[in-house]
């Protein structure tokens, strides 16, 4: 009776071959390599010997070039490095026009005619004054490396008070706002204080920094409008562990009002911040990852989003095509969209990034031509609101 394949005895994992093994341990490697070199030396074979070597210094270098390359061009991509090349360029290129036009051959031919008082009034002349400007070159380098050192430990040492401010910061508002249960505890004083402690951080911290703080702000909840009660103004719990959010008639402990006005936030990580209707008029937001954040309501007349991520990015409430822009003389309606839109008018919309087809509609009908124009893709079938 055959065996069916359910009785066939299960064959254990074969391991893998030694060689295929050795391939996935350079230093395996070049022990044995070495060990052959030396086996060869110490016996006196100096074919071996010499293949061993040159199996040695190939294996060696296949270690060593590649991190030695990368610190090369991590080196060479420096600005100082590519400013001294170009210095030496500079120089080698105008030796070289001057050799090339003739302009050296009265020099030497002095040196070929054998005068040798010409000569050495040559050498003490113009080979002493060749001297004295090579040596002020290479005293013009070593200058402007010691300048790029100390820049860099400039820049460190800011970048080392830029946190210890931003950390004062934080630490000086969750003092001002909280009592000494932990609960919020806000009153039109502190808000304005909190308001005024970081108009005046922005103004000393860079793109970074300021995204810092956002983030910081905005998962604490203190950007988004609370509901608060109608005797004392306190912030109202939902019952679930957290504050209740009133987009309508709630009051945010911060409001950004006009900070963010032509600042720049390039490239920096703003995901998930609530903008709450701040004023980012005429900003630069070129880059930034702007994911899961709110700009409803939000003045971007005039900024650059290009090449921005905008991924579940949030620009209006309701739908894109009864939703319109925020106007003070409009109350908004949260659930049609009316008055609850950002501000999108002459924006550089160019080459956003993770935009779905209703923020893409609402931009298209909002942005007026300009924006429009930048807006990536076709924008047939899109009516333009604003040109009626």
């Amino acid at each position: 009776m055959a065996a069916t394949p359910d009785d066939r005895p299960v064959l254990p994992f074969r391991s893998r071959a030694a060689l295929a093994r050795l391939q996935e341990l350079p230093a395996l490697q070049l022990l044995l390599a070495a060990s052959a070199t030396l086996a060869a030396l110490a016996l006196g074979w100096s074919w071996l010997a010499l293949l061993g070597g040159l199996l040695t210094l190939v294996l060696s270098l296949l270690q060593l070039l590649p991190p030695l390359w990368v610190v090369l061009r991590s080196r060479l991509e420096e600005p100082a490095t590519v400013q001294t090349l170009a210095l030496l360029g500079l120089v080698l290129g105008a030796v070289a026009i001057t050799v090339a036009l003739g302009w050296w051959e009265p020099l030497a031919a002095i040196y070929r005619s054998g005068d040798w008082t010409a000569i050495g009034a040559v050498g003490e002349g113009v080979i002493g004054a060749f001297g004295q400007i090579l040596v002020a070159f290479v005293a013009l380098v070593i200058a402007w490396r010691q300048f790029v050192v100390d820049q860099r430990l400039t820049t460190q040492q800011n970048r080392i008070t830029q946190a210890q401010t931003i950390d004062s910061f934080m630490q000086g508002l969750s003092e001002l706002i909280s009592d000494e249960d932990g609960l919020l505890e806000d009153w039109p004083l502190e808000r304005m204080l909190a308001e005024g402690r970081m108009a005046a951080v922005f103004g000393s911290i860079d793109a970074e920094g300021k995204a810092k703080i956002l983030r910081f702000l905005a998962h604490a909840r203190l950007l988004t409008p609370l509901r608060r009660d109608q005797r004392l103004g306190r912030a109202i719990l939902d019952g679930e562990g957290n504050y209740e959010v009133d987009r309508l008639d709630g009051v945010p402990v911060i409001r950004l009002h006009q900070m963010l006005r032509g600042v720049d936030l390039s490239g920096v990580d703003l995901r998930g911040v609530d903008f709450n209707g701040a004023d980012l008029g005429g900003s630069n937001l070129r880059g930034s990852d702007l994911a899961d954040a709110n700009l409803a309501g939000v003045n971007l007349s005039g900024a650059d989003l290009d090449g921005a991520r905008l991924e579940r990015t949030r620009f209006f409430y309701g739908t894109a095509e009864a939703a319109s822009p925020a106007d003070p003389r409009t109350p908004p309606d949260f659930e049609s969209g009316v008055g609850t839109g950002a501000i999108v008018e002459n924006a550089n919309l160019s080459d956003l990034r993770q935009l779905d087809s209703e923020d893409r509609f609402y931009l298209g009908a909002w942005g007026g031509s300009r924006s429009r124009q930048s807006l990536p893709g076709s924008i047939k079938g899109i009516p333009s609101k604003l040109e009626r």
